[in-house]
């Protein structure tokens, strides 16, 4: 299982989205304009906004890189195993990979799974495969007799 956050972003990409929110923060404490700050940074105004109000609520740490890299990990990718670790790490509280999942589903967090298509995916071919093809693999739907589920039937066995 893999509980997803980061969009993938190199860590290169990820150093210079940060170094933009601390300069931005730097900005903030000259007392600088949101729209100044996202033009000089060619950003979009919404995100300083977001950004001032984090910093103004939590400081300069609220705007550092978040996720599994900042705990010491080579990638964005939360897994069971990485969340049990940062638990024990930070609670000092021992779970199994079970538990954690268990304590995840608890607290709403849900498993999220990329979709992994080829790059030579042909959509109109997939189409085409779905609506010819499978109904011949499939076969029918229905019986041409009721069935049962009884297990003390003969016919169901």
């Amino acid at each position: 299982m893999r509980y997803a956050q980061g969009g993938g972003l190199t860590d290169e990409r990820r150093f210079f989205r940060e170094k933009l929110r601390m300069e931005a923060a730097e900005r903030f404490v000259r007392g600088d304009e949101n729209t100044v700050i996202a033009h000089d940074l060619r950003v979009r105004v919404r995100s300083v906004q977001r950004w001032r109000r984090a910093w103004s609520q939590s400081g300069s740490r609220a705007l550092a890189s978040k996720g599994p890299v900042a705990h010491g990990w080579p990638d964005q990718t939360w897994t069971l195993s990485r969340i049990k670790t940062l638990i024990g790490r930070r609670f000092h509280k021992s779970y199994t990979v079970q538990g954690a999942a268990a304590l995840l589903k608890r607290h709403g967090w849900s498993c999220q799974v990329p979709a992994r298509r080829a790059i030579e995916r042909d959509e109109n071919v997939v189409a085409g495969w779905v609506k010819e093809t499978w109904p011949q693999v499939e076969g029918p739907w229905r019986r041409s007799m009721p069935g049962s589920s009884s297990r003390t039937r003969q016919a169901s066995r």
